[in-house]
């Protein structure tokens, strides 16, 4: 079983950065693809960065591409997003995900575990 924590969510201006955190408890986060969604007011959630167990293989949704990392620390049992040149439309709750595949993580039910999500707001 494994729990999920977001943290380093906040009000950010246009053109800013955040960086956003998901802690996992247990002894095999290493074989979990970690996987983020976001879901702005109004909007369907959908798929933002997914990163291997490894960390050598990632993908981004087009949306976010150049501008969002992806990363992960094994060690510490935690996968990072880390987000640059945000934008008002990046405003959401962001939800990081861990499923036992290394594919079709993207959607949301694929997954196996959920975190309760952290809120993104970036004023224009």
């Amino acid at each position: 079983q494994v729990q999920l924590v977001e943290s380093g969510g906040g009000l950010v201006q246009a053109g800013g950065s955040l960086r956003l955190s998901c802690a996992a408890s247990g002894r095999t986060f290493s074989t979990y693809t970690m996987t983020w969604f976001r879901q702005g007011p109004g909007k369907e959630r959908e798929f933002v960065a997914a990163i291997s167990g490894s960390g050598t293989s990632t993908n981004y949704a087009d949306s976010v591409k150049g501008r969002f990392t992806i990363s992960r620390d094994n060690a510490k049992n935690t996968v990072y997003l880390q987000m640059n040149s945000l934008k008002p439309e990046d405003t959401a709750v962001y939800t990081c995900a861990a499923a036992w595949g290394n594919s079709g993580t993207r959607q949301w039910a694929r997954n196996d575990y959920w975190g309760q999500g952290t809120q993104v707001t970036v004023s224009s």
